[in-house]
């Protein structure tokens, strides 16, 4: 190899290496005071310089790499993680976010772990369309079969935990967990119940399920929300299921329409059957009290036929014979002792003249002034209101 100088004009070949070595290692000494090289020595002449500008190119080279792997052991934590320090692979600390520095590698080493930001597994599906059957199909507690599909949303609350109680990644735990608890909870509920009416409940309580078992395991994994994509019958009976539901349908609108008619219908009837008690329980009561009446006076009828036979007799016959002229207008009298002469008396035409003398004497006379009759006694004492009030005074 020829001997031609670095940079020279008009060179065909590459610089020496040789020559290229000599030099750094004459300025090297030279920076730390020793005696360059001669430039026409042979390389391996072994001069006392060489080996002292050797020393201290070496101990430049050592610092700058000590320097280099110092600055290595710097690091920055970001808002929302946390930085778990081990020290020859046992957990030493957990930084909080900043600018930090740690022993630098093999030492210490630092491994960054997100606690807020939220990551997302499915349950029964591959992507948006694809289905899992393996994941989806679950048997009921009434021995039938559901397709379902779940999407869970968790995040690491332990870096800890996290990073040194689990010794599969965190999506396959969390996607065991989702499995074992969604299993659990709709092999003990109802179709009817998974398909319809319970599927917050039944979200509700897979998350519970999943957070406990997480938990029992130390993983530093919290669930925050669980939700039910999608639940229906296998497709290979969805047809006669729909039927079925149809049927159920049809039975429901059934029973309320007939649950309408009762309530119009039920009202009317209790309320007819209450009018109808009252009713006899007024009638009871007026008949009880009508003979509790008549039995008082038939008590006091006797008490005075006891006493007077006679003038009971007598006043009886008359009372009889008022009640039964008191509906007659007309009367017809037999008078033995003329003959066979019958007299002619119309009641309602002296009845009618009572009642008009009586109302135009009650307007004439004052409040003070004494009353004149202006019938005969015994046309006035034949009036049905006189007749009522006298069997009423008796």
């Amino acid at each position: 190899m020829s001997n031609q100088q670095w940079g020279k004009k008009g060179g065909e070949g590459p610089p020496d290496l040789d020559e290229l070595w000599r030099r750094f290692n004459q300025r090297l000494g030279e920076t730390f005071g020793g005696k360059g090289r001669n430039s026409s020595q042979p390389p391996g002449s072994g001069g006392g310089g060489g080996s002292s500008i050797g020393a201290g190119g070496l101990l430049l080279v050592l610092g700058v790499l000590l320097a280099v792997w110092l600055a290595s052991g710097f690091y920055i934590v970001k808002e929302g993680e946390r930085g778990v320090v081990a020290r020859f692979g046992k957990y030493s600390e957990v930084t909080l976010p900043g600018a930090r520095w740690a022993l630098p590698y093999p030492i210490e080493k630092v491994e960054k772990v997100s606690i807020e930001r939220m990551e997302q597994i499915d349950v029964g599906t591959r992507g948006e369309r694809n289905k899992d059957i393996r994941e989806s199909l679950m048997l009921t507690d009434d021995e039938n079969i559901v397709d379902v599909q779940f999407a869970i949303q968790y995040r690491r609350d332990d870096p800890v935990a996290a990073l040194y109680n689990n010794a599969s990644p965190h999506e396959d735990l969390v996607k065991q967990a989702a499995e074992t608890a969604i299993r659990e909870v709709v092999g003990r509920s109802k179709m009817d119940y998974v398909l319809y009416e319970g599927r917050s409940e039944i979200s509700t309580k897979v998350a519970a399920v999943m957070q406990a078992l997480l938990q029992r395991y130390s993983t530093g994994i919290v669930i925050s929300n669980v939700t039910m994509q999608g639940a229906q019958p296998p497709e290979e009976v969805l047809a006669a299921f729909n039927d079925a539901q149809n049927a159920k349908q049809d039975l429901e609108r059934q029973k309320s329409e007939g649950q309408a008619y009762a309530n119009d219908v039920v009202p009317k009837a209790r309320g007819v059957a209450s009018r109808l008690m009252a009713e006899a329980n007024g009638y009871q009561q007026r008949v009880v009290a009508n003979a509790e009446g008549e039995a008082s006076r038939f008590t006091q009828v006797l008490a005075e036929y006891d006493r007077a036979p006679a003038v009971t007799r007598q006043r009886m016959y008359l009372d009889t014979m008022q009640q039964f002229l008191a509906n007659s207008a007309k009367v017809m009298i037999d008078q033995k002792a003329g003959g066979n002469n019958l007299l002619y008396l119309p009641v309602d035409k002296l009845m009618q003249m009572a009642g008009e003398a009586s109302s135009s004497a009650s307007v004439q006379s004052g409040p003070m002034a004494p009353m004149e009759p202006s019938a005969p006694p015994e046309v006035l004492l034949r009036t049905p209101d006189s007749l009522r009030n006298n069997r009423g005074a008796r």
